[in-house]
């Protein structure tokens, strides 16, 4: 893997959700469904987005805002995949 989980996210989000590179514009944070950044189709493309850069696989049971609704959910539901 060449760059962080949490930098290729981010890159992800910004530039297919939110349409910058201007970093300042999403906090590691921010919830994507809260802020209305994602909405539910949105969660399907993050969903290949992880399978596709990452190799992890979301079961139904996983598709939850603690695992996919923001940067740092995604870094933590990444890291829990790959142990």
């Amino acid at each position: 893997m060449s760059a962080a989980p949490e930098s290729k996210i981010r890159e992800f989000i910004l530039s297919n959700y939110l349409f910058t590179n201007d970093a300042s514009a999403l906090k590691n944070e921010d919830s994507f469904l809260k802020r209305g950044i994602i909405d539910s189709t949105g969660i399907l493309e993050v969903i290949q987005f992880l399978d596709d850069e990452f190799g992890v696989k979301v079961a139904d049971e996983e598709m939850s805002p603690e695992n996919l609704d923001s940067v740092n959910n995604l870094v933590a539901f990444i890291k829990r995949k790959q142990a």
